[in-house]
């Protein structure tokens, strides 16, 4: 682990350590993690992988009044500030950038190599068992009912529609999480996705059997 790295992971976790359950550093910990492990696999610049994975939610819209690029902005003048070279705080900031999930009709960004690692990573944590117990925490946190079924799942068509978007938990399911395993780009990720996905779709199944029983 380089210098830089070991300073930003220090101020990443105090930063976070408070968060609620669905972003907390527990969360960029595990995508940093992920993220290593696929670099590991596919290749790729290490540093600007390792530092864009622990700054992906230094600024995230969610918490931001939906401003997607206040991201990328605050990573580089945090890389910047922490003696990081122009070329390498850049680098960093282009995949902060193309991150986040922007709606179910929105094509992803086009990335390097260290764009699909990163983005991969953070989707990964968003499937699965731990994606499950993510999107329940995430949706208490904002007070969304669990479901309504009288309210349909919408596949957005901008990110504007997909951020002001006020459904139910179980909805999330269907208008992003469901969709993530086939916008993976690592062959290494697309085989992690496998497995995480298979439980969405088991969780989803039991949770129609339970509350349709009577």
């Amino acid at each position: 682990m380089s210098s830089l790295v070991q300073t930003i992971q220090q101020f990443v976790k105090e930063r976070f350590e408070s968060f609620e359950g669905s972003h907390d550093w527990f969360h960029i910990e595990r995508v940093w993690n992920t993220a290593k492990y696929i670099q590991s696999k596919e290749g790729g610049d290490l540093e600007v992988i390792e530092l864009a994975a622990l700054l992906h939610d230094i600024a995230d819209h969610k918490y931001n009044d939906g401003d997607f690029q206040k991201g990328e902005q605050v990573a580089y003048n945090l890389l910047i500030n922490s003696r990081a070279s122009e070329e390498l705080a850049s680098a960093v900031s282009k995949v902060i950038a193309i991150v986040s999930f922007k709606g179910a009709n929105v094509a992803d960004e086009k990335a390097s190599l260290e764009g699909q690692i990163v983005r991969d990573a953070d989707r990964l944590d968003a499937i699965g068992a731990i994606g499950i117990a993510r999107a329940f925490a995430y949706g208490g946190s904002r007070n969304r009912p669990l479901y309504n079924p009288e309210i349909e799942p919408k596949l957005h068509n901008s990110k504007e529609d997909y951020y002001t978007s006020k459904s139910h938990t179980i909805n999330h399911f269907y208008e992003k999480l469901l969709l993530l395993k086939d916008r993976m780009e690592t062959e290494t990720a697309k085989k992690l996705a496998e497995e995480r996905h298979k439980v969405m779709l088991d969780f989803l199944e039991n949770f129609k059997k339970e509350i349709t029983i009577i």
